[in-house]
């Protein structure tokens, strides 16, 4: 598949993401896909596979994130892998408190359907953001 084709595929998730749209999100997927979010001591991080991971997914952020993106993103393609580079700010529901990313995600496209996802965010602010007043860190 073409390299500009990815790409759509990829602006295509990333919207239905936007919307909320969990059977777009299911249409574009593989149904093995396995998305990464690396850290810990923020709700979402963790490895999610199949379809059914996607759904826990996608319900958690619902439940705990709130986040927007003031700035469009980029794309860097090259054969069946898309790098997404981007900008969010957010609040982490059960705190209250904001945070702002600058992340990347490796999209692994095959056979028209995302296959993998890997996000590099930044971990520390969402941890930060995630603490409770009884549980920061040193």
């Amino acid at each position: 598949m073409s390299t500009e084709k990815n790409v759509q595929i990829v602006k295509n998730i990333l919207a239905a993401l936007g919307r909320r749209d969990k059977q777009d999100l299911l249409a574009l997927s593989a149904e093995d896909i396995e998305w990464i979010i690396p850290g810990e001591d923020w709700p979402l991080a963790g490895t999610y596979r199949g379809h059914a991971g996607l759904n826990n997914l996608v319900h958690n952020a619902n439940e705990t994130v709130e986040t927007s993106y003031p700035e469009p993103p980029e794309f860097i393609a090259q054969g069946d892998l898309v790098l997404v580079v981007g900008f969010a700010r957010g609040r982490i529901k059960a705190t209250n408190r904001t945070f702002e990313d600058h992340w990347v995600f490796a999209i692994t496209i095959r056979n028209g359907k995302v296959t993998n996802i890997r996000e590099y965010v930044d971990t520390q602010a969402l941890a930060r953001a995630s603490e409770t007043a009884a549980s920061p860190r040193p």
